[in-house]
């Protein structure tokens, strides 16, 4: 069995992958296989790394050791169909969509397979990333290792059983547009009362990493932090009590929820 990762897709979350794992020289170039059919993204990525394999045609990914599907959910069945008779039984794949799940996959190669469903979140973008792995039963626990340190490469990783892989969908692979939404109203609030829009963007990116950061590396739970925060009669009590009132966290609760199951729905 060769030692190559094979990608099939280079878009947003493809390419972050790829350029995590040979930026911080996990893999060396030649390791790596990348199929798109936009020749313009693999001509980025030549210049980049060169060294790397591409195509365009996909089947030329297909007899990687470990094959990472990165395209969209809706053209999973189509690529699979084509790619299913070069893809060796030894061989991992690695599927990165949402709802869809390892009996689904399996199916559309029409046959038991090596397969670790993924959910990555776009953070990995910049090497921050929280990815959720999750193995099919043939997949053996040197093959996940190996998986994981791809997505290692890219942030953090976290292994669960199947039934928690839609939760898990909202929690982290869909909040970081709500987190987006909020820190865009944050900076709206502050430009109301004068503060320049790049400037209020600044300024509450750094207090939200702050905050995510305090919570991860000291131990306590967010609403200890929340209340050392807020001083009897202050102001921030007054701004808690006016997004309590709004329904600010019966929202987000709900969001998570509606999110769940219209991943369930996807997959089904």
């Amino acid at each position: 069995m060769n030692n190559t990762i094979g990608f099939i897709g280079a878009g947003n979350m493809g390419g972050a992958i790829i350029k995590g794992l040979l930026s911080g020289g996990t893999r060396s170039s030649s390791d790596v296989i990348i199929c798109d059919p936009r020749e313009n993204i693999l001509q980025e990525l030549t210049k980049a790394f060169p060294g790397i394999q591409t195509d365009t045609d996909n089947a030329k990914a297909a007899g990687a050791s470990i094959l990472i599907l990165a395209v969209k959910p809706q053209v999973y069945q189509a690529v699979i169909q084509e790619i299913r008779e070069q893809v060796k039984p030894e061989t991992i794949v690695v599927t990165i969509a949402a709802g869809l799940t390892l009996k689904k996959v399996s199916g559309w190669f029409g046959e038991k397979r090596k397969i670790v469903r993924t959910m990555p979140n776009t953070p990995a973008l910049i090497s921050e990333g929280m990815t959720a792995l999750c193995p099919g039963p043939e997949v053996e626990e040197g093959e996940l290792r190996a998986v994981q340190d791809i997505f290692n490469a890219v942030g953090k990783t976290v292994v669960l059983p199947e039934h928690l892989m839609d939760a898990y969908t909202s929690l982290a692979g869909s909040s970081p547009a709500w987190v987006f939404m909020f820190l865009e109203a944050l900076a709206d609030g502050a430009v109301k009362d004068g503060i320049p829009r790049a400037l209020a963007y600044e300024i509450a990116s750094q207090a939200v990493i702050g905050s995510a950061r305090l919570v991860a590396q000291s131990g306590k739970h967010p609403a200890v932090l929340k209340d050392e925060v807020c001083s009897p009669g202050g102001i921030t009590i007054e701004a808690v009590a006016t997004l309590e009132e709004a329904g600010f966290r019966s929202a987000i609760i709900r969001a998570v929820s509606d999110c769940t199951a219209k991943a369930g729905e996807l997959g089904a």
